[in-house]
């Protein structure tokens, strides 16, 4: 899943965008509003985490500006403001969370996890398609009760599918989600990794999950959770 960090503090940015990293997360970071927007009009982001006192153009502005345009990701608020003042108007602009600094990483973990459960209408940290299920707290696959290890990036690449099962994703969507910029290079990154879990997750069983869709890309078969 990839998330965009709008912070000015460099160290704390670099800091958090570390920490998800490990996490299996594909990070980028914006330093001020006006360069923080322009991303979020270009990439497809899953979680935004903004700040508010921002150069150039504020973080309430910038997601004034956002909403109005229809833009819907989640934006979880990660600000010095703490006054009760500041924080209605920022979910009445169109924050979906609001966390105040000094914080817990792993508080901003669970909240993150928590917007992402919402935007798939997960009701916990379990996502499942027929006997395939991924654990995205403890980052655990298995198939037909089986454990499955996978590397970070084939991890990501699963869970990316499973978030977005049923529907193509391009070449370029899943690039960017699981790639960072300048990290692939590769032409056909995004086929050697498919073939890659495709030997972990499907070569075995007699129902194939991963689908080439010819000339688009990929897509996660829908399997009844209860078959």
């Amino acid at each position: 899943m990839r998330i965009l960090i709008i912070e000015d503090e460099v160290t704390l940015a670099e800091i958090i965008q570390r920490k998800l990293t490990d996490e299996y997360y594909v990070v980028d970071i914006a330093s001020d509003g006006d360069s923080g927007l322009e991303l979020l009009f270009v990439n497809e982001y899953d979680v935004v985490i903004l700040d508010l006192m921002l150069p150039k153009k504020s973080g309430l502005e910038l997601l004034s500006e956002l909403r109005q345009a229809g833009h819907k990701v989640p934006v979880l608020v990660l600000t010095a403001k703490d006054k009760v003042e500041d924080k209605v108007e920022g979910l009445n602009i169109g924050a979906d969370d609001y966390l105040t600094k000094p914080f817990a990483f792993e508080e901003l973990l669970a909240r993150i996890k928590a917007l992402l459960r919402r935007k798939i209408k997960e009701e916990n940290n379990i996502l499942k398609n027929g006997d395939l299920i991924v654990d995205t707290a403890k980052y655990q696959v298995t198939r037909a009760g089986r454990k499955i290890p996978l590397t970070s990036k084939e991890y990501i690449l699963l869970e990316y599918l499973m978030r977005n099962r049923g529907y193509v994703l391009t070449r370029s969507q899943i690039e960017e989600h699981v790639w960072e910029y300048g990290e692939f290079n590769s032409s056909n990154i995004v086929d050697v990794y498919i073939r890659f879990l495709r030997k972990k997750i499907d070569d075995d069983f007699e129902v194939k999950l991963i689908e080439t869709v010819r000339g688009k890309g990929y897509r996660l078969k829908v399997v009844d959770n209860d078959s």
